[in-house]
């Protein structure tokens, strides 16, 4: 059976209001309405949640991208000619990819990013505070810096991507002390040490934690030191088995739990294996069939459902099924965080899947779903998602 999804505009839940920023950063176009979002509809962490709680449920940091999105294509671009795409999007991407995946499952989400100085700038940030209902308190508008930025070309499944951007100052990227959180999301890089995991796992944070592709060659653990501070690793079937040597994805997923307590790995098509030390609990869940037409920011999708489902105490293969679905909706549409489903999505498929005739009987394994999803979704929400295309003026009331 193929998933089927349902694109609204207007299936994101709103964050709670931020905090002002501090005067220095704070300008007229930043300026964020405070009090003006109403609680998301579906809150997956409601019996959970104790009045001496953090503000934030996830804080994250990380580098901020202008994705174009061009779609359509019938082949990949070929030397010395042009190509017409059908269709064409943009969005903030990089980090705000993972921020968005967060916010639309109902996590009230911190991102702590620099911004460029430009008009890039200025439609990422507020497609990100005012689409998203993201807090952006700890972020930095740089003068003088250009946004970076990605044109990703989607065709047969894939992608191409060209980027261009330049390192912000080092001081501009993060604050000193990250703000509490119940959660953060890493992504570590072999050899970098981020001062900032081990401050927030001293003040209770869980740190979740992907990784990159190791270009030096060394795939050694000892060079990520910041992985000691790290409640779980959610690295891909080929990098938990370079990093261990391990010879299979679920014997590489056992020899991390070694060193981080949480073990996570995507194995593609065939879905994904975790294990948890702290209780001895394994568990394994395919995939779900679906057309992909784009596999950005799949990754993210996949990382943001499972720390929701951790947040929310769902048992191992509950949370590896739901980031598992959450991913699989992303790939089924275009672009980055434009793709990012929300509750709306989720209901929409799970309903389908309800309403067809001879099921799989693996999909029933999605019925935890059932006591987290209004009978009333899809519906309005308070906020909208970012607009895909920059230059439109908005309409006056």
């Amino acid at each position: 059976m193929t998933a089927s999804t349902v694109s609204t505009a207007s299936d994101v839940p709103a964050a709670p209001a931020a905090p002002p920023m501090p005067a220095a950063v704070r300008t007229h176009r930043h300026a964020q309405a405070e009090g003006a979002h109403s609680h998301p509809r579906v809150d997956p962490l409601a019996a959970a949640r104790d009045p001496q709680d953090p503000l934030w449920d996830v804080y994250l940091t990380g580098t901020v991208f202008l994705d174009v999105v061009f779609t359509g294509l019938e082949s990949a671009p070929v030397r010395g000619t042009e190509s017409w795409a059908r269709g064409m999007g943009s969005s903030p991407g990089g980090i705000a990819n993972m921020a968005t995946a967060l916010a639309r499952l109902g996590l009230r989400t911190s991102l702590a990013a620099a911004f460029g100085d430009d008009h890039y700038g200025d439609y990422c940030w507020d497609a990100l505070a005012q689409g998203e209902g993201i807090d952006l308190g700890p972020s930095r508008t740089v003068p003088g810096w250009h946004s970076p930025v990605t044109v990703s070309m989607a065709y047969e499944g894939e992608r191409t991507m060209v980027s261009h951007g330049h390192e912000p100052p080092p001081q501009e990227t993060a604050p000193d002390c990250p703000p509490r959180a119940r959660a953060a999301v890493a992504s570590l890089t072999p050899g970098v040490r981020a001062p900032w995991i081990a401050q927030a796992a001293a003040r209770g944070t869980r740190v979740f934690a992907d990784v990159g592709w190791d270009d030096t060659g060394a795939w050694d653990l000892a060079g990520l030191p910041d992985l000691a501070h790290c409640e779980a690793f959610l690295p891909n079937a080929e990098e938990a088995m370079r990093y261990t040597g391990a010879t299979c994805p679920r014997a590489a997923a056992h020899a991390l739990t070694e060193h981080v307590p949480l073990a996570v790995v995507t194995l593609g098509a065939e879905g994904a294996y975790a294990v948890d030390r702290r209780t001895g609990e394994s568990a394994e869940v395919p995939a779900i069939a679906v057309e992909a037409l784009d596999p950005t920011g799949a990754g993210d999708v996949f990382v943001a459902g499972f720390v929701t489902g951790t947040l929310a105490g769902w048992p191992l293969a509950d949370r590896l099924a739901f980031a598992g679905l959450t991913a699989a909706l992303s790939v089924q549409e275009f672009g980055g965080s434009l793709s990012a489903p929300g509750w709306g999505e989720i209901a929409a498929w799970w309903r389908k899947v309800q309403s067809v005739q001879g099921e799989d009987p693996a999909l029933r394994r999605y019925a935890f779903l059932a006591a987290l999803i209004p009978d009333d979704l899809p519906g309005p929400w308070p906020l909208r998602r970012a607009v895909p295309t920059i230059g439109f003026r908005r309409p006056t009331d």
